[in-house]
């Protein structure tokens, strides 16, 4: 390509412009304008590609066995107005129960659907008696009675914080995984596609269920927890929070594997 393009652009015709009639200076002028043309595009295809081959380089590759989450990361706050008050929820449901009962006497029969679980994992909730609805609601509450949480995520685990409550931790597999199981309860967490699902076995037939999803633009955050006893039906109470900018900590936190989370007072800034 070198060689044409050195036999094809090297030499340009030299004309005397005495010489040149009207009619010839415009066809001289039209040829030399394709072949400027024709020469530009040939100095950009041997122009070396070192830049934009290093471009490519440097692009991360897709890791097909890791699969693709939604960012939860951040500082949230719960936005009060979009968020469930536990008392108007248990209104409702109060409402609903005594319509059911007033069916029920009428001989309309109310089926229940089946009990659904992450993975249909059996956490082994003993058949008991049911706690009331009262005390569903207000353990609801109390679950959610912080304003802010901050998620911590990578591309291996992602990490729920709330002050005064057990950090919520799950990885970037799919499938059900168990978080832990003892004689206090277990917890298995997982993905439903691009919801984050935390469920929680707890003594005398408490059932807990934490499921996040988050906005495509990783601005609003959507947390629903259900809570049953014994296989009731479950209170449900949806939270809602906007991502902020938090200010930066007076504390410098890691996480160790011999003493969990440390945290040290950052030194003052003058």
């Amino acid at each position: 390509m070198r060689s044409r393009f050195r036999r094809n652009c090297g030499n340009w015709p030299r004309v005397s412009s005495v010489a040149m009639t009207h009619r010839q200076s415009g066809y001289l002028d039209g040829n030399l304008s394709i072949k400027l043309i024709g020469c530009i595009v040939a100095t950009l295809l041997i122009i070396p590609t070192s830049s934009a081959q290093e471009s490519i380089d440097d692009l991360p590759l897709l890791d097909l066995d890791t699969p693709i989450r939604m960012n939860f990361s951040g500082n949230w706050e719960k936005d009060f107005a979009r968020s469930d008050n536990w008392e108007d929820e248990l209104s409702r449901r109060m409402q609903i129960r005594q319509e059911n009962a007033a069916l029920q006497r009428s001989g309309i029969g109310l089926g229940g659907g089946p009990s659904v679980s992450l993975g249909n994992i059996n956490l082994n909730r003993p058949r008991r008696s049911q706690a009331n609805l009262l005390d569903l609601a207000r353990l609801s509450e109390y679950i959610n009675r912080n304003s802010t949480m901050e998620i911590f995520q990578n591309r291996n685990e992602i990490r729920v914080e709330r002050r005064g409550e057990a950090p919520l931790i799950c990885t970037m597999e799919t499938g059900p995984n168990q978080t832990f199981s003892s004689e206090h309860g277990a917890e298995v967490c997982g993905w439903d596609r691009n919801q984050l699902v935390f469920e929680m076995a707890l003594p005398d037939g408490l059932y807990i269920i934490h499921r996040l999803s988050v906005s495509a633009d990783s601005q609003i955050l959507q947390m629903i927890t259900s809570i049953s006893s014994n296989q009731s039906v479950p209170f449900n109470l949806v939270q809602s929070y906007n991502k902020y900018q938090a200010p930066p900590s007076q504390y410098n936190c890691r996480q160790t594997i011999t003493r969990g989370r440390v945290c040290s007072q950052r030194a003052p800034v003058d």
